[in-house]
């Protein structure tokens, strides 16, 4: 394959994520061990796009494949579209859920342009890429924990996106901290859910949240007995609740037995920061028709074949 491109196949693994965790809206966010892998290479011509798994028979095969599109915004930053591209994406994400599907396959997107491309990471930095991604998602809290996995704290410095490691997969682990994640069948509108919230807030609610989310920080790295308190929040989840009710139930139902509930991201997915002694209690209230998934902290999206 002449340059500037590798003639190597190349994987990336790229994680679910849960953002906000409770306060940290539209900021915070927690990278998950259950991944969609996409395989790409370069090739003389054309555009070849094959999916299987969540959204097989619902995503387009062409141009306007998300990862294409991110892809195709990559290798513009980068300086060079290639001659053609083949793509073999299998989604083990389920879309529509609050679990970060669309950040995962922009996260894919320019992960790959960047391997496939020479010099491509030197070309378009980690800095550059989570910048590329924010502009791509509109937020940057879930392509920030799929680029750094961990737990990740993101923000917005003049219109760009930005992110820092709070704690790595490991710290996180070492607390005895393990993930849940309640599934339920239906899917759910980031747009819609967004629309449910007020332009303002009480200036009492701000505070409450600025404070928690604080804390969170904490109780997440070393103190994970305030997980219930640190995850309380003013700021969205009571405004979404009548939209989704069987998730606010069992956020009640959660918490009303000490478990750190919270909704994942927009929603409907139920996320509990389970200490590890409540990960089974957890698990015994999944609801009926509900898939339950006993998670670990991920490190974060992973590259392999160049």
């Amino acid at each position: 394959m002449p340059a500037p491109f590798t003639a190597d196949t190349v994987t990336v693994h790229s994680p679910a994520t849960s953002a906000n965790l409770g306060p940290g809206y539209d900021s915070f966010g927690l990278a998950l061990s259950r991944y969609d892998r996409v395989r790409a290479r370069v090739r003389s011509a054309g555009l070849n796009v094959r999916v299987s798994g969540a959204g097989a028979d619902e995503l387009a095969l062409d141009e306007a494949h998300l990862v294409v599109r991110a892809m195709r915004a990559a290798f513009d930053r980068i300086g060079a579209q290639p001659p053609g591209l083949e793509l073999d994406c299998h989604n083990d994400i389920p879309h529509g859920r609050g679990m970060g599907s669309s950040a995962a396959a922009i996260v894919s997107g320019i992960e790959l342009a960047r391997s496939l491309s020479d010099d491509g990471r030197a070309r378009l930095s980690d800095a550059e890429a989570l910048a590329l991604a924010t502009e791509l998602e509109g937020h940057p809290d879930n392509v920030a924990a799929c680029l750094l996995g961990g737990l990740s704290i993101s923000w917005l410095a003049d219109g760009r996106g930005a992110a820092a490691r709070a704690a790595t997969a490991e710290q996180l682990a070492a607390t005895g901290i393990r993930p849940v994640l309640f599934i339920p069948a239906e899917q759910s509108a980031t747009r819609a859910a967004r629309a449910l919230l007020p332009e303002q807030v009480p200036h009492a609610d701000a505070a409450f949240n600025a404070g928690r989310a604080g804390l969170l920080v904490l109780a997440l790295t070393s103190r994970p007995d305030l997980l219930l308190t640190a995850t309380e929040d003013r700021l969205h989840q009571g405004y979404r609740a009548a939209a989704m009710p069987a998730s606010a139930a069992l956020i009640t139902a959660l918490r009303s037995r000490g478990m750190a509930a919270v909704i994942s991201g927009a929603g409907s997915s139920v996320l509990a920061l389970a200490l590890a002694d409540q990960a089974g209690a957890a698990a015994e209230l999944t609801p009926v028709g509900w898939e339950c998934a006993r998670l670990e902290v991920s490190s974060g999206a992973r590259t392999s074949g160049a």
